[in-house]
């Protein structure tokens, strides 16, 4: 069992911005696996996409506490399944990244990222995997990180989302061995 996480913040008025890099990845690698339609699970405090591949249950899940409490949601599903650290797979952004950089970390600290952190707090352990999508331009210099992260994306960023994403769900389909198996079925 697998559980693959997209950080970001749930309001529709976030969907475009910086914070939300990780649910637009999950939303991507949906569609990209053809996992059904995301449905609210409020006991685990998420939209979840459930599916199988290759006989293994697979959890698509985008927290719907804010940010900072996304380890709510993780946290639940890793001890409801009983779930090893190395099972959760997250998608985020990260401010120390350029925009358009894009890299995998088998497992590390938060690194000053308030959902990461609370996920390592909620299971107990930073040995999960994880792709970041740097999110950093010019203008960080001159907002706070607090308000950086809810700015949207700029109009020519926005525009290089998909390419970014469909790097990123690559990295993730080559890490977990899925690309081969899915190449396989088509």
């Amino acid at each position: 069992m697998k559980c693959i996480v997209g950080l970001g913040n749930f309001p529709e008025k976030y969907v475009r911005t910086r914070h939300n890099f990780g649910f637009l990845a999950v939303d991507a690698l949906r569609e990209r696996l053809r996992f059904p339609d995301f449905k609210s699970e409020k006991k685990i405090f998420s939209q979840i996409s459930e599916g199988e591949i290759n006989g293994e249950k697979i959890f698509i899940c985008k927290p719907q506490a804010f940010m900072n409490l996304s380890g709510k949601s993780v946290g639940e599903i890793f001890r409801f399944y009983k779930m090893d650290p190395s099972d959760i797979f997250v998608f985020q952004d990260d401010l120390d990244l350029d925009f358009g950089q894009i890299r995998f970390r088998a497992k590390g600290t938060h690194g000053g990222h308030n959902g990461i952190k609370s996920i390592i707090e909620n299971i107990g352990s930073s040995d999960f995997p994880r792709i970041k999508f740097g999110i950093s331009s010019a203008m960080r210099d001159s907002v706070t990180p607090e308000n950086f992260v809810l700015m949207n994306f700029s109009t020519d960023e926005w525009k290089q989302i998909p390419k970014l994403i469909e790097a990123g769900i690559n990295k993730y389909l080559d890490f977990s061995g899925l690309k081969e198996v899915l190449e396989n079925k088509n």
